[in-house]
């Protein structure tokens, strides 16, 4: 199945499914006044949020896929990639360039922005096509990380981020 939306497309596997959102920006106070929340600081410009998953995701995910990690199980594979602001391209966090490869050793049960027993994460930064991302996956069984890692790299050599 092909998805495509804000000049980012993949080719999802079998079994796969995903979505390409963008937040809307949040309102209310900037500068000193404002205050982080799941949904955002107001004043900033939302960036596209894709999700990419072997099972079911629910429709309510946080950009991180919190909601969706709470039904991973055996199997399960999880990729967010998150799209940051033109300000962040030149920055060190952001120096790789390319979609990074999905290694087995970099899955860490402590490497999960919400820790759930048997699960593994980690996040990259990296530029692709002048723009800023994160991706951070998760997989539903730390001891599967061989398998699963292998999983993600075709989901993610099937994904193509295009200039803006």
């Amino acid at each position: 199945m092909k998805l495509s939306g804000f000049g980012i497309t993949t080719d999802l596997p079998p079994g796969w499914e995903g979505r390409i959102t963008k937040r809307t920006a949040p309102v209310g106070p900037t500068g000193a006044a404002a205050r982080t929340s799941a949904t955002g600081t107001p004043g900033e410009v939302p960036g596209p949020i894709v999700h990419l998953a072997n099972f079911a995701l629910p429709e309510v995910r946080g950009d991180f896929g919190s909601g969706a990690v709470d039904l991973m199980g055996s199997g399960h594979v999880l990729i967010t990639l998150f799209e940051y602001g033109p300000e962040s391209l030149g920055k060190a966090l952001f120096a790789r360039k390319g979609m990074p490869t999905v290694l087995p050793r970099m899955f860490d049960p402590a490497g999960l922005q919400k820790v759930i027993k048997g699960q593994a994460g980690f996040q990259r930064f990296f530029t692709e096509a002048d723009r800023a991302f994160c991706l951070y996956v998760v997989i539903g069984r730390h001891a599967e990380a061989t398998a699963l890692a292998a999983k993600a790299n075709t989901t993610l050599r099937a994904t193509r981020i295009d200039p803006r």
